[in-house]
């Protein structure tokens, strides 16, 4: 994939440690692998940089610019959740002071103003296989390094090892099985598992660990986790995940606007379920710049879905109810409202003001207001905190029985989809001392949560199909189909308020085993 010059790719690997004397087993009993082929030999040389304080390293993320082999270049590996790292390759440039200010742009919020320098030089002498399947197509990559690293700070220290990886190669980033089964095959052979995430890590070592702000320290009483430290737990988790988020942002990678959206109303809604444990009114300037920040994001996300949905609708018809450049309308109204709303994200958050709501957030985390209540037991006090969230949710389903118009019960549904999505939250913050039954609070939410989402995706369709038709005509083009999808989103939505009465029956007897 490509952005502008830079290149990107997914970077789905596994790492081990090897001895002087470990020699690679025979790999050709792996899983879809008919061949080995021997590769290349090269010596890497690279530097690492970074902020004084490791910004960088400590969100995971590495910036290195790379000289021999075939990758020359800045690589900018960031993480991508459970799939592994994302790399972005930047041309070689004419020295190491020469960094790429697009590669800089993604990182602005984790270096929130920092210099970066190099930080650690790594030398790695490769010898590689590749992995190939029954077509001689290249499934993973296996490298075997030796490597010399030094840390450049104050006191430079120098470490040796040897370490094998094995990398997915593009297109091949879902085969986990062949993954799994090369690691097992290889601690086998006697390799061991990595000490460190990355050479980087283990270069820095200690210096990693002591930099930075400190992370939110874990409360006991009576030996017990309490709730303000389950409830930091879980800011400090959803807080990592939008920082993380914001170089996907700005690649405009698939997910990224929807996974940053859904960090910040997770946020917002902890907040709000754990008031109690946090002074008076001390999270509410938090909780406002979280309600903005959102509103950006929603913009974008929504013409995003919008514009798959109604796409896939117009495929699934027969080719002789489709009248006109319908398809072509669609991508011409909805593109350039994507487009539009992600350039809003883009200046927002390159703004000061998210820089602003980023940092607040992490000195929240980082020097909790924890009122007495926290300190109590977190069991008790975090099953009363789901109680109420669902005690909100059984409320706004009476307001919904009560609706006298459709508008009205559009309205309504739509506020229990909202009050399910804090009980959904609340009861994810919950799992580590409700076990299974918070788990099933979770997931009768979330099914209620994500009826109820295309429900009120519909609602937003059919105001959209309503001004597409209408340009469509203005136009001089047929109507028709935009009439028929505006039909069809209406059953929809009846057949999603269907759904929400079983599935409500079957969340109340859930929450009626809740201990709250």
């Amino acid at each position: 994939m490509a952005n502008g010059s830079a290149t990107i790719q997914d970077e789905v690997e596994i790492k081990l440690d090897a001895g002087p004397e470990f020699t690679l087993p025979d790999l050709t009993g792996l899983p879809g692998v008919t061949r080995v082929e021997t590769g290349d030999t090269h010596e890497l040389s690279a530097y690492y940089v970074d902020s004084a304080d490791l910004a960088l390293a400590r969100h995971g993320t590495t910036f290195r610019r790379r000289s021999g082999g075939s990758d020359e270049g800045w690589h900018l590996k960031l993480p991508s959740g459970k799939q592994g790292r994302t790399e972005v390759h930047e041309p070689i440039g004419d020295s190491i002071h020469d960094i790429p200010a697009s590669l800089l742009a993604l990182v602005r919020v984790q270096l929130r103003g920092g210099e970066v320098a190099p930080v650690a030089r790594v030398v790695t002498h490769r010898t590689t296989l590749r992995l190939l399947g029954a077509q001689d197509e290249v499934l993973a990559e296996v490298a075997d390094d030796r490597v010399t690293a030094e840390s450049l700070g104050e006191k430079v220290t120098t470490q040796h090892w040897r370490e094998i990886e094995v990398e997915l190669a593009p297109g091949h980033g879902d085969d986990r099985k062949l993954l799994k089964a090369s690691a097992s095959l290889l601690r086998e052979a006697g390799a061991a598992p990595s000490p460190a995430g990355s050479k980087l890590a283990r270069a820095l070592g200690d210096r990693l660990d002591s930099a930075g702000p400190r992370r939110p320290t874990v409360l006991r009483a009576r030996g017990k986790r309490t709730a303000g430290a389950e409830a930091l737990r879980y800011l400090d988790k959803q807080a990592r995940a939008l920082v993380a988020e914001d170089p996907h942002v700005r690649l405009d990678i698939k997910d990224g606007v929807h996974q940053m959206r859904v960090a910040t109303r997770r946020l917002r809604t902890a907040l709000a379920t754990f008031r109690p444990f946090f002074e008076p009114s001390s999270a509410e300037p938090l909780r406002a710049e979280l309600k903005w920040l959102g509103g950006v994001l929603g913009e974008a996300r929504d013409a995003e879905v919008m514009r798959k949905h109604l796409r896939e609708q117009v495929a699934e018809l027969p080719e002789e109810l489709v009248l006109g450049p319908v398809a072509r309308r669609i991508d011409l109204e909805l593109n350039q409202a994507h487009q539009e709303a992600h350039g809003r994200v883009i200046e927002t958050l390159d703004g000061e003001r998210y820089l602003a709501l980023v940092d607040l957030l992490e000195r929240f985390v980082a020097e909790p207001p924890l009122t007495a209540r926290a300190a109590r037991p977190a069991e008790r006090e975090l099953q009363r905190r789901v109680s109420k969230a669902c005690a909100r949710v059984t409320a706004s389903v009476a307001v919904v029985d009560a609706a006298e118009s459709a508008d009205e019960r559009d309205n309504a549904l739509h506020d229990v989809r909202k009050a399910a999505k804090r009980a959904r939250y609340a009861a994810e913050a919950a799992k580590p001392v409700g076990g299974k039954q918070a788990k099933q609070v979770q997931a009768a939410m979330e099914a209620i949560q994500e009826d109820l989402g295309d429900h009120q995706d519909a609602v937003v369709e059919r105001s959209w199909l309503r001004d597409l038709g209408a340009r469509a005509y203005l136009n001089g083009e047929n109507g028709f189909t935009f009439g028929l999808l505006h039909g069809r989103t209406l059953l929809r939505a009846e057949h999603d308020e269907q759904q929400f009465e079983v599935l409500w029956k079957q969340a109340r007897s859930t929450i009626a085993r809740w201990p709250g």
